[in-house]
Parts: C-alpha cells; sequence; structure tokens
C-alpha cells in the first residue's frame, strides 16, 4: 500500500456509514490524482440474476452528465440514418459497420440500432455481447427513435446491469464536479435502480453500497437512505 493511499485511508472512517451528503463531501477531500478522476458508484444488491424476474437493468440519463465524452455508433438506414447523424451520431451503417466490427474495429464506446436493423446486429451479437455493447430495448438502445437515443448516450446516459454476484458498478461524474452535482446524479441513478426491484426479491434489496474515485479508497454509504432515495 502506497504512502499517499495511507493518507487518503485516514480521511475515511470506516467504522460508518456516510450519508450521500457526507460521502460527496468526503469524496471531494479524497482527490488525489494528477487527471480528472471517475466518480464510481459501487452496490450489492439482494437479488439473484440467474432468475430472469430478479435481473435489475436499466437505464437513465444524469442531470449533469458523466463528464465523459461518449462515441456512438448506429445501426440505421434512409431516414433514420439521417436523423442519427444530425443528432450527432459518429459512425452511421448498417453491412459495413457489421464489416467492421468482424475486423475488430470499434472506434465507439456504445451501439443503438433501429429495430429494422437488429437482424443485422444479431450477426455480430457474439462480438458486441461480451464487450458488453449489444443494443438493448430496456436500456432505450433499441428504438425507433435513434435521434434521441444518441441525444441521451452523449448527454450521460448510464446503463446500469446486475452482474453474477449481483454487483452493479457505475460511473456517475467526474471529480471535478461539485459535490452537489455528484449528489444530484447519485440521487437520479438510485431512483431507477430502486424502481428496478424486482416484485420476487426478498429482505432489503440493497445489502451494500459505496462511492469511490478511481485511485481513491471507498466510502461506504448508508444503505436504508440508498433505499430510500425515490421519485
Amino acid at each position: 500500500m502506497s504512502k499517499r493511499y495511507k493518507q487518503l485511508l485516514e480521511k475515511i472512517d470506516a467504522t460508518k456509514s456516510y450519508g450521500v451528503e457526507e460521502a460527496t463531501t468526503t469524496l471531494k477531500s479524497l482527490i488525489s490524482a494528477k487527471f480528472d478522476e471517475t466518480v464510481e458508484i459501487a452496490l450489492n444488491l439482494n437479488v439473484d440474476p440467474r432468475h430472469a424476474d430478479q435481473m435489475v437493468r436499466g437505464a437513465i440519463v444524469l442531470p449533469h452528465g458523466t463528464g465523459k465524452t461518449v462515441r456512438v455508433a448506429v445501426f440505421a438506414k434512409g431516414v433514420k440514418a439521417d436523423e442519427a447523424k444530425a443528432a450527432g451520431a459518429d459512425i452511421v451503417g448498417t453491412d459495413d459497420l457489421v464489416a467492421q466490427i468482424k475486423e475488430g474495429v470499434f472506434n465507439f464506446d456504445v451501439v443503438v440500432a433501429a429495430p429494422d436493423c437488429m437482424g443485422l446486429v444479431g450477426q455480430i451479437g457474439r462480438i458486441l455481447g461480451p464487450k458488453g455493447m449489444m443494443p438493448n430495448p430496456k436500456t432505450g438502445t433499441v428504438t425507433p427513435d435513434v435521434a434521441t437515443a444518441v441525444k441521451n448516450v452523449k448527454g450521460g446516459q448510464v446503463n446500469f446491469r446486475v452482474d453474477k454476484k449481483g454487483n452493479i458498478h457505475a460511473g456517475i461524474g467526474k471529480a471535478s464536479f461539485e459535490a452537489k452535482q455528484i449528489q444530484e446524479n447519485l440521487n437520479s441513478l438510485m431512483i431507477a435502480i430502486n424502481k428496478q426491484k424486482p416484485a420476487s426479491a426478498k429482505g432489503r434489496y440493497i445489502k451494500s453500497g459505496a462511492l469511490s474515485l478511481t485511485m481513491s479508497p471507498s466510502v461506504k454509504l448508508d444503505v436504508l437512505e440508498l433505499l430510500d432515495i425515490k421519485q
């Protein structure tokens, strides 16, 4: 453990669960890197994703964005292709985009598709799936309204999905954000996640939560407060 990391640990009370406001203020005191670190939230949910009815998944456009520049590729043709380009898509294509992906060229971060192009996208599902890039209606990335999807992704949309162990990880801003902006982004994400609570999930929905920077220790969050964040 480095000297820098030990100094950061001294600023956190490891025995305490922090409320959102105090957690974000504490996090701001942990900034130490020479680059603009990402603010990350980690949650462990009391669900079993092996059951389809307990798969927690969705998307939310954060009020203050993520602070990250996102490159968007869109599968669309005709008028939809024109709409995607006008909305700011970085790449728009059909067969040519399939060929590019098969060759292993990924000069984009998110894939959006018009419904009539999903047959094409299916050809590269085995490539996009493991990279977490497969378009899905639940995250708004398969839609007839490709223009809105592009604007949402560019504007700070965060997709969330539980892994096999019930964990969700998401970037909700940058260290350079004001504490209030981080709080408001976190609240928006928690509203979306709390809405997705499966009816079949038993017991307390959120088991644990923590906030951290790319290069910092984590700040433990008050689970009861997180559960209370609803619209």
